[in-house]
């Protein structure tokens, strides 16, 4: 027999009722009637004692829970040696639920339950049960009492305590290091069955991470994890009942682990030699300048300690460790003499101060380099006010803002005075400038504190009368932070949906970075830029969020890529925020959320055209774009383009002539002496609002002698123009100083007609031809009409 026929035989007989018939839990109850018994006994008193007979009762009954039945679910029968089946007797239920949740047959005894009973809302019931004479409503039996339990089926899923646990553990652990311990719960009876058997698995994490089946410890899997190459993961921890068999119920978790530091890095110079200066005046301690190991693991794994340890000037320079910044302070111990040596070689090696023996293999943890430092000639030369200086300034000061001013003095009896500028050496980019007179520094770039956080600046004073003689001084311009930069996401996230995802489920963890480094440290928010019907954004309060579904199911015919905008703020001041964009893609998904297939090949497969079809089109779309070109081409041909398109061109179709002019007093529309003077007249000039087919030389004509009339010096000018090709279409000035001769067709104004006596024939119109047939028809037909009225 199967595994699955046994629990099917298993939850037929747990459905069947079941009264307990042990005896030790029975209860006996005497018979109010007196029984005849076989034996006697006599008393002292010479009577026979009778014994009277006594029933047994049930005491206990089960019950199923979450029946499912159309009709009450049977729960048991009580029944009195005293029925006789008369139906004399009547039961009575009371108790837990009695009326309500369970009703007896008075006449039977039956017992039914009238609804689904759930075993973890309760687990048993206490009633008692009373057998009185109908008639005269006196019981017939003491009352009796009995339980009725609920027997559990599996209807409740593992339930972890929180919906997303933190935890860390060391980077580099070995195999099978504990990380942390998960633990669900069931509602289920566990003493019944395997309901409440919990079984755990992973479902993501692998193969990084293990859990142990019946404890739910999560162990490492993989050796040597580095932090430096990743630091945060995502677990999902499974939970199911029944022993994690078919069938079972189960309930998941979310484990972000956090891999911590350890120190497997040692430091590094980021430069073999490192180059400084310092001035023979500079009094003993003076810094002249600093070197920097980095280390890429954190905290006080990441901590250095400096030290010289070699070089010709061991007995003259000191290196202090600055704790802050991690940096060495080179500074002088003794005097400087630049005419006893010039230059000096130290070796400087840097070293981590906690090391941790298990990584010993990885080492060496320290690292040198050589510093060469130039001591520079003072031959009396200004005295700064101090030995060095530091500056404190904010990043978002405004250009030209003074960031501190350096002193000195010529200690010359002359007391010359003194010129200050700054080594460029020293500032390559040119952010500072100093003012040469009163040695005030100000910035002339604007300053970036997440591009470089100190400036080690030189500044140098010179006498005005003998500018050889110089003194410089380290200055220290140390950028403070201000909120400049927005948060944004911390890496590129390939983000995806199922498209079988569910309403609520978590589809990617995002966090953030910011250049900025605020005092209370880095806190963000994360929001959506506008309410999305497809998802939403849950803030964790830890610099992290979760980007959950807002409904069920996606299609990757429909949409296959969503595009989420996330708004990133900080909480400095002034706020600052950006905006990033989540790709996310519509995958189809196996039934544990594996994603199989992102692509969108098949989908567009159904809806392409052949080869042949595209092709076709192709060709289709060229051929228009030649017949295009074509058209365009003849039709530039038929038509002159102008070489000047302008606004106030009044050369139109149809020219009107309204004005009148100002008769002839009026000098400046016309000078009729212009054409009594034709030597006054300028060459002629061809138009250059148009190509010109053909480029002839301008004729000089012959210029008119001064008693030449007006109307010979128009006619000869006329002439010229008829026979000249090149000649334009039309004069630029045009003059109407004489009229000519009279017309032989004589004047077609009516402005005289009022004045001719009686009617004047038309008809002569129509000997003039067809093109004054109508004019024909309007002055014969007004006759006609005259004439009949």
């Amino acid at each position: 027999m199967t595994i699955q026929q046994v629990l099917l035989l298993l939850l037929l007989w747990m459905w069947l009722p079941h009264p307990c018939h042990t005896e030790m839990l029975f209860r006996r109850t005497p018979d109010l009637r007196p029984k005849s018994f076989g034996g006697r006994a006599s008393g002292n008193d010479g009577k026979a004692i009778h014994r009277q007979k006594r029933g047994w009762m049930w005491n206990q009954f089960f019950l199923l829970e979450e029946y499912t039945g159309s009709d009450y679910q049977y729960v048991g029968k009580l029944h009195s040696d005293q029925d006789k089946g008369d139906g004399s007797l009547k039961y009575i239920l009371s108790g837990d639920g009695a009326g309500t949740l369970f009703i007896i047959d008075e006449k039977t005894g039956d017992i039914h339950a009238t609804r689904r009973i759930d075993r973890e809302e309760k687990a048993f019931y206490t009633l008692r049960a009373q057998a009185i004479n109908r008639r005269t409503l006196r019981p017939v039996e003491p009352e009796s009492e009995f339980v009725i339990k609920i027997h559990d089926i599996n209807d409740n899923e593992p339930t972890f305590p929180e919906e997303v646990y933190t935890a860390s553990v060391p980077e580099m652990s070995v195999v099978g290091t504990s990380v942390v311990q998960v633990t669900a719960t069931d509602a289920d009876d566990p003493s019944y069955g395997n309901s409440a058997r919990i079984i755990y698995s992973i479902l993501q994490g692998q193969p990084y991470f293990s859990v142990e089946p019946e404890t739910g410890i999560i162990r490492t899997a993989l050796p040597n994890m580095n932090r430096e190459n990743r630091e945060q993961y995502q677990v999902v921890i499974q939970a199911k009942d029944m022993g994690g068999q078919m069938g079972g119920l189960s309930g998941t978790t979310t484990v972000n682990i956090t891999l911590t530091d350890v120190n497997d890095n040692p430091p590094r110079f980021p430069q073999s030699t490192v180059h400084l200066r310092v001035p023979e005046s500079s009094p003993v301690g003076t810094p002249i300048g600093s070197v920097k190991a980095t280390d890429a693991d954190t905290g006080k794994n990441a901590e250095v300690e400096y030290r010289i340890i070699d070089g010709d000037g061991t007995d003259m320079f000191d290196i202090v460790t600055q704790k802050d910044t991690q940096e060495g302070i080179i500074t002088v111990r003794k005097p400087l003499d630049y005419e006893t040596r010039r230059l000096y070689t130290l070796k400087v090696e840097a070293e981590n101060t906690h090391v941790d023996p298990r990584f010993y293999y990885l080492g060496p943890f320290k690292d040198t380099t050589i510093v060469k430092i130039s001591v520079e000639d003072v031959d009396e030369p200004p005295i700064f006010s101090r030995s060095s200086y530091l500056f404190e300034v904010h990043e978002d000061i405004e250009l030209g803002t003074i960031i501190g001013t350096v002193m000195a003095r010529d200690p010359d009896s002359a007391s010359s005075p003194i010129r200050f500028s700054l080594d460029r050496h020293t500032d390559l980019d040119r952010i500072f400038n100093i003012h040469s007179g009163n040695g005030s520094i100000y910035t002339s770039k604007p300053l970036d504190r997440e591009i470089s956080q100190w400036h080690n600046l030189s500044v140098i004073a010179s006498e005005i009368n003998n500018p050889k003689d110089t003194t410089r001084v380290p200055v220290y311009v140390r950028i403070l932070d201000v909120n400049d930069n927005a948060p944004q996401f911390a890496v590129f996230y390939d983000t995806f949906v199922c498209e079988n995802a569910r309403a609520g489920q978590l589809i990617q963890t995002i966090s953030a970075v910011d250049k900025d480094d605020p005092l209370g440290g880095q806190k963000f928010f994360f929001s959506l830029a506008a309410v999305n019907p497809n998802f939403t954004v849950q803030d964790n309060e830890d610099n992290t969020a979760r980007i959950l579904t807002r409904r069920n199911g996606f299609s990757r015919h429909e949409i296959s890529t969503y595009l989420l905008p996330v708004v990133i703020s900080d909480n400095d001041y002034p706020i600052q925020s950006s905006t990033g964009t989540l790709t996310i893609r519509v995958c189809a998904c196996d039934s544990r959320g594996n994603m199989q297939s992102c692509s969108a090949e098949a989908l567009l497969l159904p809806a392409g055209l052949s080869t042949g079809a595209l092709v076709a089109i192709l060709l289709c779309i060229i051929i228009l774009l030649v017949i295009v070109v074509l058209f365009a081409a003849l039709k530039r041909q038929r038509k002159k383009e102008p070489l000047i398109l302008s606004k106030e061109d009044i050369r139109d179709n149809i020219v009107s002539y309204n004005d009148e002019g100002g008769g002839e007093e009026d000098t400046q529309a016309f000078d009729i002496g212009t054409l009594r003077n034709p030597a006054a007249i300028e060459d002629k000039k061809l138009r250059r609002d148009i190509i010109p087919e053909t480029l002839f030389v301008p004729r000089r004509t012959p210029s008119a002698p001064d008693n030449t009339d007006v109307r010979d010096f128009i006619n000869q000018r006329l002439k010229e123009h008829d026979t000249d090709p090149s000649a334009p279409p039309y004069d630029s000035l045009a003059t109407y100083a004489y009229e000519g001769n009279d017309s032989i067709a004589e004047s077609l104004s009516s402005l005289e007609s009022g004045t001719t006596e009686g009617d004047q024939n038309y008809d002569y119109l129509r000997e003039w031809g067809p093109q004054f047939n109508k004019l024909a028809e309007m002055y014969g037909g007004g006759e006609s009409d005259k004439d009949t009225s």
